[in-house]
């Protein structure tokens, strides 16, 4: 069973049309145990509609170096009433010079990996249990 623990959302005005951005910071716990963080952006008023997402997974523990971790870029959308995920490449990431929540591997790695299912599982998570997801999606 995993938890999400929700930090407040960070708001600020989109560089490019003034709409507001939300940037998100999660942290979630398998068992009481750390096991993943991740990092969701969306921008109320754009045309793509999605939410972009960066889930690291791996060590977390007081020795857990980013070295330990892996990330995977993932992007949600609201597709004709169901929900759609994907994975992407590390450029198409807004967070892809990020280092913190391990290498961030491409969509074929990604989709090979032993932790995709993980990855997978938490999106269902986010769709169902984090509010301003569910709110820009409305």
């Amino acid at each position: 069973m995993i938890e999400i623990e929700f930090e407040e959302p960070k708001l600020e005005p989109c560089e490019c049309c003034g709409n507001t951005t939300t940037r998100l910071t999660r942290f979630v716990y398998q068992d009481g145990d750390a096991f993943a963080v991740y990092y969701v952006l969306f921008t109320d008023g754009h045309e793509d509609n999605v939410a972009y997402s960066l889930i690291g997974l791996g060590e977390w523990g007081e020795d857990g170096e980013p070295e330990m971790r892996t990330a995977f870029a993932v992007n949600i959308w609201d597709n004709d009433d169901n929900w759609a995920v994907t994975v992407t490449d590390k450029e198409e990431s807004p967070w892809s010079h990020v280092q913190f929540l391990g290498k961030i591997v491409n969509r074929e790695e990604a989709l090979l990996h032993p932790w995709i299912k993980d990855v997978y599982h938490i999106t269902d998570h986010i769709i169902a249990e984090d509010k301003p997801v569910i709110e820009f999606f409305a």
